[in-house]
């Protein structure tokens, strides 16, 4: 259905509620996020969220952005990686392994989020979303650490708990699962096709021509044996 593929695809915000001025889920995650938040709270923890919704058009141009140079590309350390040598398939990797495809993110279903606890932290900190924030030592140890104990009790899953070589793992990264299980099972090459607007996706074509080798490491973020690229990979 059209409705369906303009969720996925982040061309539609007809599925989204608002959870405050800056933030946008969908509808059906409203109620059980602030569930999650209570429980947090009663922890210690001021559970809040960095990102929601994400629109087509801004994956578009943070797509576009790194393939141009204008933001850094990330290594698995999440430092800024040298493009100088890399090849289109490398460059394209790079950005995949911490950036989706435009139309293939997870955070255009509304249904994902990136947390943080304010709790933690001073109150002009602004999160980075990187790695060491969430690991022992990091501001966000503790509420990364109850989170991974506890969410599935909530309904909410983590997606990129584990590098499985597509992409990097992203701690801060929750799924609500009864909802955002509907779109992954109706995620297939075909639709990944359909949304790539190769009139304006830069290295659209070097996507294209590696696509299913995309689709299984990057949007199903599916474990591979061996890499292809190991200079990105390893």
């Amino acid at each position: 259905m059209q409705v369906i593929k303009d969720i996925m695809s982040g061309k539609t915000r007809a599925h989204l509620a608002s959870l405050d001025s800056t933030c946008l889920i969908h509808a059906e995650a409203l109620k059980p996020f602030f569930v999650l938040q209570d429980a947090a709270a009663a922890k210690g923890f001021d559970l809040r969220i960095a990102s929601g919704f994400r629109s087509y058009e801004r994956q578009l141009l943070i797509w576009n952005e790194k393939v141009s140079g204008k933001r850094a590309l990330l290594d698995i350390f999440s430092q800024p990686l040298d493009q100088t040598g890399l090849s289109e398939i490398e460059r394209v990797f790079a950005i995949l392994r911490w950036s989706a495809l435009p139309g293939c993110s997870r955070h255009h279903w509304g249904t994902d989020i990136d947390i943080w606890d304010a709790a933690a932290v001073p109150k002009d900190y602004r999160p980075e979303l990187i790695v060491s924030e969430y690991e022992l030592g990091g501001p966000f140890y503790e509420l990364s650490k109850w989170l991974k104990s506890i969410s599935s009790d909530f309904h909410f899953s983590i997606p990129y708990s584990t590098d499985t070589g597509g992409v990097a793992r992203e701690p801060w990264h929750l799924s609500y699962a009864p909802v955002a299980k509907k779109f992954e099972d109706a995620l297939d090459t075909k639709y990944v096709r359909s949304v790539l607007d190769l009139n304006r996706l830069l290295l659209g074509n070097t996507v294209l021509d590696h696509l299913d080798e995309i689709f299984f490491r990057f949007v199903l973020n599916k474990k591979v044996k061996k890499f292809k690229y190991e200079r990105i990979s390893e």
